[in-house]
């Protein structure tokens, strides 16, 4: 078996991490900045929530580009951190709603 050639593709999906973590580090922000509005007790947790929130999917997305630039041939995603990713994802969603009713 020949090494594969991997071309453009790991610099693309590191790319393209980076930018959903950028998307989601500002839709954070927005929302802590939301739920911090007033200082209440529940914006400063829902703040805080938000928080980890944010570490999670930037530990994830993390450990994903590390994983694609560390090989010739990546391994595929775990599906740990695939739900993990997921998770994340629509967890800040429901937040975003909660916070801005």
């Amino acid at each position: 078996m020949t090494d594969r050639d991997p071309g453009l593709q790991p610099e693309r999906t590191r790319l393209a991490w980076r930018r959903t973590t950028l998307s989601f580090t500002v839709a954070a922000v927005l929302a802590g900045k939301q739920a911090l509005d007033g200082a209440t007790p529940a914006g400063v947790v829902a703040a805080a929530f938000g928080l980890l929130l944010w570490v999670a999917f930037l530990w994830v997305a993390h450990r994903r580009m590390v994983d694609v630039g560390a090989a010739p041939r990546p391994p595929v995603m775990s599906p740990r951190g695939a739900l993990t990713a997921a998770a994340c994802t629509v967890a800040l969603a429901v937040f975003g709603v909660a916070i801005v009713r």
